[in-house]
């Protein structure tokens, strides 16, 4: 199975909700559209499913044409966020909808929801309505409806984020094996990076309407090869400042530490400094350690770390450290840079490899 978006556009009056995409999607494993609230995501997966026409642009699965051919004629499955089931229809009926719509008979019905609901742990709900179900609940009995039909494009989106953390934490957990080996081309939404980071596969980064990166997950959280990338796959957020590379040391403000690695060779000048916060700590850590300070702003505390925001010559950073530290706001206080977690972007925001 293949799906392609050529040169996709979308605009809603004069305003350009997706500027202008190619991209071919993994054919296993998951496809994550990461991107915070209105960056793009639900309408990229609209387009894919035929719910939206894009306004310029085609989209092709496994080799067809399908731009403009309606969802009913699409072998998809689309889960959203909210718990979308019938609310007249029991567990066992929500499930089998789909394979009633294209006339599958009644002992193969059977067999698929019997399994679906054993994989998502339904089977004991099968007679009970969506009223009566948790919210856990009622988005596995979404799942479960997804996954029965066999289809060719499954489309998920944001399908955890109304859960609570126990539940979804369950349910993160079994997705990928609930997809493995069915042959889908499966596209996940999510605005977390850690999410996209624990299912892994192949992940497209969308910041105002544009994919600016895609690739394998891990390759992109490690090198973004932009600062738009960096930022979108970063929570906290990531923490930009401008540094200078004079001689064999990078300046940072007041800060000064070795220029180590690939830097060490690029010529002096100016360069966008990156950094992610669980780099910037209370304590040092290792000989790349190099200290800086600031005025906290805002405290984050938590039973397993600590974040604060702090000024530092005008640039807010985030420090992210393992267990409880205590910060007074608005006085100075000492934080560490892990210089080994740099990352380092050109004048124009592009990766210096």
């Amino acid at each position: 199975m293949t799906l392609e978006l050529r040169n996709v556009t979308k605009r809603v009056g004069v305003d350009m909700h997706i500027h202008e995409t190619t991209l071919a999607l993994a054919p296993t494993g998951f496809n994550i559209l990461l991107g915070a609230t209105n960056a793009g995501k639900t309408t990229l997966i609209k387009m894919m499913a035929g719910l939206e026409r894009p306004t310029s642009g085609e989209i092709w699965f496994d080799g067809q044409n399908v731009t403009g051919v309606s969802t009913q004629k699409r072998n998809i499955s689309l889960v959203h966020q909210f718990f979308v089931n019938y609310p007249s229809m029991n567990v066992y009926d929500n499930i089998a909808s789909p394979l009633r719509v294209i006339g599958m008979g009644r002992k193969e019905i059977e067999s698929r929801v019997h399994e679906s609901a054993d994989i998502l742990k339904l089977r004991p709900y099968l007679k009970r309505r969506p009223a009566e179900l948790s919210g856990g609940q009622q988005q596995r009995t979404a799942l479960a409806r997804a996954i029965v039909k066999d289809s060719s494009l499954v489309l998920l989106d944001e399908p955890l984020a109304n859960l609570d953390y126990k539940l979804r934490e369950e349910l993160r957990d079994q997705l990928p094996a609930l997809f493995a080996g069915r042959g889908a081309i499966v596209v996940y939404a999510t605005s977390e990076p850690s999410e996209a980071l624990m299912l892994g596969g192949h992940t497209a980064t969308v910041m105002a309407g544009r994919v600016t990166q895609f690739g394998e997950t891990g390759a992109i959280y490690r090198a973004p090869k932009d600062v738009a990338t960096a930022q979108v796959f970063s929570d906290p957020p990531v923490n930009i400042a401008i540094a200078r590379k004079q001689g064999d040391e990078i300046h940072l403000g007041d800060t000064r530490f070795a220029a180590r690695g690939p830097i060490a060779d690029r010529p002096d000048g100016p360069y966008t400094l990156g950094i992610r916060p669980h780099y910037v700590t209370s304590e040092p850590h290792g000989q790349s350690a190099a200290p800086v300070s600031g005025i906290v702003q805002v405290t984050e505390l938590s039973g397993s770390e600590s974040i604060a925001h702090f000024d530092m010559g005008g640039d807010i950073w985030v420090a992210q450290s393992s267990g409880v530290h205590a910060y007074d706001v608005g006085e100075r206080h000492d934080f560490w840079v892990d210089t080994s977690g740099c990352i380092f972007f050109d004048g124009e925001g592009r990766l210096v490899a």
